[in-house]
């Protein structure tokens, strides 16, 4: 069972209890690792397996043969040790920048957590040099682009896997550093691969999943994040709260479309602002406003079916062949495949290009001032020799065609491999690496909302907001000024995406009105 120490900070593993928080906290606050009994006694039992099967020189893919398109090659026992190096060696391609820390923190617990089963066949020893690894701070460097995601994520897993050896790159105290000398320096012995290991080390979907399990998590954020920034957007436009109204929702009752009515109506309540309008005879707002809920929603509903598909696949055994030390079976079958991972991100990085898209909608109607009459143009006093917010909007519009790029599926791509052998491949790790830049283009676009709405808000202080809408106010009028000429806004722009993603809008927002669904 999955234990959280608060004062040591430690996850221990299991191969089966890893939660996505679990992810995030050894990925963005260095969470130390930690086998538990019974996955040192699972590992134990896999390898004695594999070390059976050298000893009566049994024939097994992986253990004693080629790889791929080479399966049927058998390896003498004196070239294995040099064929699992050669593994590694070969198809370490990656290109391009590599991964942050935060993923490669990810990518590690996610190793560690499927090669804790036992179902691997892999060394104790080895798993516990990546858990040194990982605890110390040595993060191998690893290039962004190279898999297709079927086999499993095979190059960056080999980048990854290369420091163990004693070979490639890492990043230890800030600095990249060569592999071998990392691991000298954190006090941590290199090791030899044995049979089965360089494939077993290779052979997953532990990248695509662990940008996918952080991208889960910041997108819950953002989609609370977006419900307080609309309800803003929306007081500010003098917008009405009845399509918000309870009763019009359970009529059609989308979980996630109720969720954000209720946000929507929770940070909006006790606006002075709409009571300042309520007999006025403006009929309807812009869907926008009044739709946010059927927008958001359907979005926040997409989410839950992701994390579903990535709360199993991190528990998930993904390697290629498959040890059951219970019978003595090794089984070669397509769990490295990453198809559902691929359609699962597909599907979040369109419903996060939608939260986006509503978004730059509510802009517009706020700097437009033939849509919301009652501000000045492009929210800015004498607007002619100010500009104001005219180009945040431009911004917005390139964010969100740039989403609706991005938001076209990888997992309809299939380029085969390995001469054939590998004939249909997912290309979940370019999926889940899509949904990341989405995540990041809409908080930017969030973060224009919402300094728009607060720039809209100052031009109404005679009237008390919403609840909510007050709070997010005060935040970024804390750190940002109200523009009353033209002034560089690149800054107050990253800020208050830094903001958003962080967590800190919702935060300040929840500690006055309680937790947000």
């Amino acid at each position: 069972m999955m234990k959280t120490s608060c004062l040591q900070k430690t996850i221990e593993i299991d191969s089966k209890s890893l939660t996505i928080e679990d992810v995030v906290n050894v990925a963005k606050h260095n969470y130390n690792a930690a086998l538990s009994k019974t996955a040192v006694e699972n590992i134990k039992k896999g390898r004695q397996l594999v070390d059976k099967v050298l000893a009566d020189n049994k024939v097994v893919y992986g253990v004693n043969t080629g790889f791929g398109a080479l399966c049927k090659t058998v390896i003498s026992k004196e070239n294995i040790k040099q064929l699992q190096k050669n593994f590694l060696l070969s198809h370490s391609t990656g290109v391009d920048e590599p991964f942050s820390e935060e993923v490669i923190r990810a990518i590690m617990l996610l190793r560690i957590n499927t090669l804790a089963s036992g179902n691997c066949g892999v060394r104790l020893e080895l798993v516990q040099v990546l858990i040194d690894m990982l605890n110390a701070g040595v993060h191998p460097y690893v290039p962004q682009k190279g898999s297709v995601g079927a086999s499993g994520d095979l190059a960056p897993l080999a980048h990854l896997s290369l420091v163990l050896i004693g070979e490639g790159q890492a990043y230890y105290k800030g600095e990249l550093l060569p592999g071998k000398e990392a691991m000298k320096k954190a006090g941590i012995k290199t090791i030899e691969v044995e049979a089965k290991e360089g494939l077993a080390l290779t052979n997953g979907t532990q990248v695509m999943t662990g940008v996918a399990a952080l991208v889960v998590h910041e997108s819950e954020v953002i989609m609370k994040t977006a419900d307080i920034i609309a309800g803003s957007t929306i007081d500010a436009l003098k917008g009405s709260d009845n399509p918000f109204d309870k009763r019009l929702h359970e009529l059609r009752p989308h979980p996630g479309q109720l969720i954000s009515a209720e946000n929507i109506r929770l940070v909006m309540k006790n606006s002075e602002i709409r009571e300042s309008h309520r007999d006025c005879d403006h009929v309807q707002d812009a869907y926008s406003m009044r739709c946010a809920p059927q927008v958001h929603g359907a979005s926040r509903d997409a989410l839950e079916y992701v994390k579903k598909i990535i709360e199993t696949e991190i528990n998930s055994v993904t390697d290629n062949p498959i040890v059951f030390p219970e019978t003595g079976d090794f089984i070669s079958g397509g769990n490295f495949h990453g198809q559902p991972v691929a359609l699962a991100m597909d599907f979040l990085g369109i419903a996060l290009s939608e939260i986006a898209n509503i978004s730059e909608r509510r802009i517009e109607r706020m700097v437009n001032s033939q849509l919301s009459e009652h501000l000045p143009a492009f929210l800015v006093e004498d607007s002619g020799i100010n500009s104001g917010f005219m180009i945040s909007q431009y911004t917005a519009a390139s964010l969100v065609s740039e989403n609706k790029i991005l938001a076209h599926p990888a997992s309809v791509d299939s380029i085969p491999t390995s001469a054939n052998q590998e004939d249909h491949v997912s290309m979940g790790t370019i999926a889940a690496r899509k949904a990341q830049a989405i995540l990041s283009n809409t908080e930017f676009v969030l973060a224009i909302e919402l300094m728009c709405a607060a720039q809209a808000l100052d031009f109404l202080k005679e009237f008390k907001s919403g609840d909510g809408v007050e709070v997010a106010h005060k935040l970024v009028r804390g750190k940002i000024s109200h523009l009353e000429k033209d002034r560089i806004l690149h800054p107050d722009i990253n800020f208050l995406k830094s903001m958003i993603n962080s967590g800190d809008v919702l935060k300040n927002v929840e500690d006055c009105l309680g937790k947000l669904k």
